[in-house]
This record gives C-alpha cells, sequence and structure tokens, in this order.
C-alpha cells in the first residue's frame, strides 16, 4: 500500500483517495459538515486553514492544509492535464 504525504506530517493511502477538491463549495461545505458529524472527519490540516479536501473510499473525508494544485501531482496527476481543466 503506498501513502502519499497531505502535508505537515499527514499520509493517506494514495489508492483509497476518491477524490481531492477545493473546500470553498457549497455542497463540499456540507459534505464536510456531515462527516463531522457522523465522526468521519479527520483534520489533518494540524491548525492551518483548509485547503483540500480528500473523500475517501471508506466514507471518511480528510482535510489538508496543502491546496488541491500541490496535492494533484503527488497522487499521479500530470500538471499539464491539471491546467487544462482550470
Amino acid at each position: 500500500m503506498e501513502f502519499v504525504s497531505i502535508g505537515y506530517g499527514g499520509l493517506v493511502a494514495a489508492g483509497r483517495v476518491i477524490a481531492v477538491v477545493a473546500p470553498d463549495s457549497a455542497p463540499v461545505k456540507r459534505m464536510v459538515g456531515e462527516a463531522k458529524d457522523h465522526g468521519m472527519l479527520i483534520d489533518a490540516t494540524f491548525g492551518r486553514k483548509t485547503a483540500a479536501v480528500l473523500v475517501m473510499d471508506s466514507d471518511h473525508v480528510v482535510l489538508s492544509a496543502l491546496s488541491v494544485e500541490k496535492l494533484a501531482p503527488r497522487f499521479g496527476l500530470d500538471g499539464a492535464v491539471w491546467e487544462e481543466e482550470n
């Protein structure tokens, strides 16, 4: 099992990540709130501002202080592909 750094000493299992999204939209905020209510939220920001939300296949939601742009290459997403989407 391969682990990927999500910043400040936090690691996640790369094969268990379904999505990495920005925390700004209302649906993502709702998802984070629901995960917190159900005890499925993992705050790996270490006191910093949330810059990315990772959705896991176990229904856990992980908060990271690193941005989606910084996390994408760690999961093997090519930077050129990322820029095409923006």
